[in-house]
């Protein structure tokens, strides 16, 4: 057996990886994990490389990747999600949920509740690039998190149905992304936001907050940026250049050791040297754009799912810092490579 000690935080890196296949012999034919989020995605990879099934044992209803095809790793300080193996059979038991930190079942709500950000930018770059959407699955997701937003008094006071519902919503995006190859239907600006958090936070080793959570203020964010673009009447004065030395320079200060990753991943993307051909379509579907983000939840109404499981944005901000989060918005989209609204607002005002 491996046993992660939980004396330090466990990065699913190169480290872990190796930790377990070196406990891989040919007198294993199964692995069973117990755990949540990185323990998970830790299974996941290396029971996909070691040609095993494997099964997960949940701890926590606290993420949306149990029942997914990726396993989230962070190799060469990168953060990168790999096509996996998805377990043959999920252990949840509501007894074992309720003796669950609070902040991890609060994680659940928030990655569920993230998904108001996600698939806005989902119909966002379907618009701006002609992306591959399937209509069937963007309903039946925002149809889960419906679902799980009335939950936030039972989950609060541990109830059983709560737990099970949210245990289940989870479990199901996972299988809504299986069904489109990709994490669409759960990702996009808030999770880049979030992965921004926890990449600057372990190369500079800052703390940052579980997943879910972040995941949660961070569609707060995407909210702000949303409003903030939809007060532009008119693009036609916004130009495609940008600064490139101070650009390049941002991305070293903000992401150290990692920023040669970064930046060569966008050198790869090209998307930057595009900004002229994005703004052209701006121009072209404004009006579409405007509408397709004013359909999102507004700030406040992300408030008031926020203080419905008694959690603070005060909290956040103090937290990380008005200075990290406004970084966030300029730079947490260049860790990924995918189109959100990130990537209008830095086109916009960068």
């Amino acid at each position: 057996s491996v046993i992660f000690s939980g004396k330090e935080l466990l990065i699913p890196n190169e480290d872990a990886i190796d930790a377990i296949n070196k406990k891989i012999t040919k007198d294993i034919d199964l692995i069973i994990g117990i755990g949540s989020g990185v323990i998970n995605d830790l299974c996941k990879y290396t029971s996909h490389s070691s040609s095993l099934p494997y099964h997960i044992v949940a701890t926590a209803p606290s993420m949306d990747g149990y029942a997914s095809r990726g396993a989230a790793l962070i190799l060469g300080g990168m953060k990168v999600t790999l096509d996996a193996r998805v377990p043959e059979a999920i252990i949840a038991d509501t007894d074992i949920f309720k003796t669950a930190p609070d902040d991890m079942i609060l994680a659940g709500f928030g990655d569920i509740m993230g998904k108001y950000s996600c698939l806005s930018d989902w119909q966002l770059s379907t618009l701006v690039n002609g992306e591959y959407m399937c209509r069937r699955v963007l309903s039946a997701t925002y149809e889960e998190v419906e679902k799980v937003r009335g939950l936030a008094g039972g989950l609060l006071k541990r109830e059983d149905a709560a737990l099970d519902a949210l245990m289940s919503a989870l479990v199901a995006v996972g299988i809504l992304m299986a069904y489109v190859g990709n994490s669409r239907p759960a990702s996009g600006s808030e999770h880049h936001f979030s992965h921004f958090f926890e990449i600057v936070g372990i190369v500079k080793n800052e703390n940052y907050l579980p997943h879910g959570t972040d995941v949660f203020y961070s569609a707060v964010e995407t909210a702000k940026i949303r409003e903030e673009i939809l007060k532009i009447d008119s693009i036609d004065k916004f130009s495609a250049s940008y600064d490139r030395d101070k650009y390049e320079s941002e991305i070293r200060r903000i992401y150290g050791s990692v920023a040669d990753e970064v930046l060569a991943l966008q050198k790869k993307l090209g998307w930057y040297e595009k900004r002229g051909e994005r703004l052209e379509i701006y121009k072209e579907k404004w009006g579409e754009i405007k509408q397709l983000l004013s359909r999102a939840p507004s700030t406040e109404e992300m408030l008031s799912i926020l203080s419905s499981v008694n959690m603070s944005y005060s909290d956040f901000v103090d937290f990380y810092g008005e200075k990290k989060i406004k970084d966030a918005y300029l730079y947490s989209k260049d860790l990924k490579d995918r189109y959100t609204v990130l990537w209008l607002y830095s086109d916009l005002f960068m």
